[in-house]
């Protein structure tokens, strides 16, 4: 499988990185463990997670996707075999959360403790930290990096204006600068990225690792009514997405999936994928058959008729 390199950091990654979120949630132990195999099986060699995963689940306090990673790490002896980005900076409670020296030196070492491991490949700011000076947070991930704890890093959820304030404040004092950004970005989710961080990415060279990429389901076909929604984990994240457009959207990739013959979840991430500032987007899957659909998008090529269509029901 070709891999694509992850901005100017070195890391390079598969086409499609696999969402951790799942990890110990959706997907017990048992089962995180055969899809881990099962990813690296498929050439699906890059994982993401966070810190914060799955602290929305009843009875989770945050760490229980990185556990399950470092637990599997630990019991296949394989931690070398892949590209492991995490992030920092989301409310964990009792007060930790953000970007400040302190804290981001005081959480890598959980994350590195649950992960089993001594480095991340890519440790990313989860959220924006605007109360803490750029100066602060990358003087941090820069002692970090000649620890050897981290390889590179990243934002996410940041906006076009600060993304290129914390660069040129990076270049100014030669710090690290951020290397990848992971925005919100699919077909019923375009306007905040592409007219505000996309040109940022493409001017300053930054890896795009979208996050969201079905839209939490959305665009897998598996939902055709907000009935269809009702009791499911992400409802409350699902329900914004059948307006007129997302049924424009909808109706757009069942023709495009049909005539490809390919799934509506594959045609989804390979519109993402044809997108020119797009490296890798970020996915899961609960089950083999919705592993083989991301694989699957790996390797399929729309044609203009069909991206023109997409982008057409698409179009904000």
């Amino acid at each position: 499988m070709d891999h694509r390199p992850l901005g100017r950091s070195g890391l390079h990654t598969a086409p499609i990185i696999f969402g951790g979120n799942v990890f110990g949630w959706t997907l017990d132990e048992q089962r995180s463990f055969a899809m881990l195999d099962a990813c690296l099986d498929a050439g699906l060699d890059t994982i993401d997670t966070a810190d914060v995963y799955s602290r929305w689940v009843a009875g989770h306090s945050g760490g229980e996707s990185e556990s399950v990673l470092g637990k599997y790490f630990k019991a296949r002896g394989n931690r070398d075999r892949f590209v492991l980005a995490t992030k920092v900076g989301m409310d964990m409670g009792n007060g930790r959360k953000g970007l400040s020296k302190g804290y981001i030196t005081a959480a890598v070492e959980d994350s590195l403790r649950r992960l089993q491991t001594d480095y991340i490949d890519l440790y990313q700011s989860h959220i924006d930290d605007e109360e803490t000076p750029f100066e602060e947070a990358l003087g941090a991930y820069q002692r970090l990096i000649e620890q050897g704890k981290v390889r590179a890093i990243g934002a996410s959820n940041y906006r076009g204006k600060r993304l290129e304030q914390s660069l040129k404040l990076a270049e100014a004092n030669d710090l690290p600068r951020y290397q990848t950004l992971q925005p919100c970005y699919h077909l019923h989710e375009r306007a905040a990225f592409e007219t505000d961080l996309a040109p940022v990415c493409r001017q300053r060279q930054i890896a795009v690792i979208p996050y969201f990429s079905l839209a939490s389901g959305f665009l897998t076909g598996k939902y055709h009514a907000r009935e269809d929604i009702r009791g499911a984990p992400r409802e409350r994240m699902l329900d914004k997405y059948f307006d007129d457009r997302g049924m424009r959207i909808l109706a757009a990739l069942e023709e495009v999936s049909q005539a490809r013959g390919e799934s509506t979840a594959a045609v989804a991430l390979a519109w993402l994928m044809s997108r020119p500032q797009v490296t890798a987007p970020i996915a899961s899957a609960t089950s083999t058959h919705q592993l083989e659909q991301l694989i699957s998008a790996t390797t399929l090529k729309l044609d203009d008729g069909a991206l023109a269509k997409l982008d057409q029901a698409s179009a904000y």
